[in-house]
């Protein structure tokens, strides 16, 4: 058995947030405009498959168009000029007023060169501009080893710990 530590962290409004510029115009973030499964699938495999995300895998293709449908789901892709380079995921809670950043992070090629910091400062702007009094997100041990440190340098702090037990692989 592994243990994981998972983190539950929130930030309660925009003027707490600690924000990261764009590194430069070569990239763009964008909302996906249309509905396309393919891209939020290829996403979660590609980045996923180095953080043990392992509850979408024996979706097909039904469950992944489902999902995507959803009006309250929010896709944002990171781009350097055309090349796809990172993405996240919000889902809107309206019952509730509040944003969760379900999904997040960097193609392997774009870690390690700052980007982290501007996605989540985006992330985190996108989510207020619906008038929410709360974004959060939830990180464990398995994720990128610097995920923790970006949530908390934006200026989220943790609401909630715990320690679950894994099998091993």
């Amino acid at each position: 058995m592994e243990k994981i530590v998972r983190n539950y962290l929130q930030i309660n409004s925009v003027s707490e947030l600690s924000e990261v510029k764009r590194p430069s115009e070569n990239y763009s973030l964008d909302e996906l405009s249309e509905n396309n499964f393919h891209l939020n699938k290829f996403f979660y495999k590609q980045i996923g498959k180095y953080h043990h995300w392992i509850d979408r895998l024996q979706w097909n293709d039904k469950n992944w168009i489902e999902y995507v449908s959803n009006p309250n789901l929010l896709t944002f892709i990171l781009k350097k000029n055309e090349d796809i380079a990172g993405f996240f995921e919000l889902i809107y809670h309206k019952d509730k007023s509040e944003i969760e950043i379900a999904y997040f992070g960097l193609l392997e090629e774009y870690l390690g060169k700052r980007l982290g910091g501007y996605m989540l400062t985006e992330a985190i702007k996108k989510s207020f501009s619906y008038n929410v009094k709360r974004v959060w997100v939830h990180t464990c041990s398995l994720d990128h080893k610097h995920a923790l440190k970006n949530y908390l340098s934006r200026g989220m702090k943790i609401y909630s710990t715990e320690t679950l037990n894994i099998k091993s692989a």
